[in-house]
């Protein structure tokens, strides 16, 4: 029979060494003004690591600014996870910024407005 393959577990490892090292490397080494306190949310890797998207999200600074710097410095990254990682491929990365946390705040303050006005009318 057959052994099960941990292709799966395997790259869900990948994208977690992908996050600290570019967490690491845009704190440390990125010398971009674009670029404000970033906050790498999460990784995904494709199948063949061939790719990655990295989703952001922005403490101080415009995002679209940042998304394009961070666009533009991905080789720079690339390159700084050359070192880092010991894998035979590292992916092309893609970045883009995360409106999760923006989301939830306007739905926070939607709730918020609802539970006020009715507890106005009551």
């Amino acid at each position: 029979m057959r052994k099960k393959s941990s292709t799966p577990n395997r790259s869900f490892r990948v994208a977690d060494q992908i996050q600290r090292d570019l967490t690491a490397l845009i704190a440390r080494e990125l010398k971009d003004p674009r670029v404000g306190m970033v906050t790498v949310q999460s990784v995904e890797v494709t199948p063949d690591y061939a790719h990655a998207k990295i989703y952001f999200s922005v403490l101080v600074g415009d995002p679209k600014e940042c998304e394009i710097a961070l666009n533009q410095a991905a080789g720079f990254l690339r390159n700084g996870l050359f070192k880092r990682l010991m894998t035979h491929t590292v992916p092309t990365l893609h970045f883009h910024f995360d409106q999760t946390t923006e989301r939830a705040a306007d739905l926070n303050a939607l709730i918020a407005k609802a539970v006020s006005s009715r507890a106005q009318d009551d």
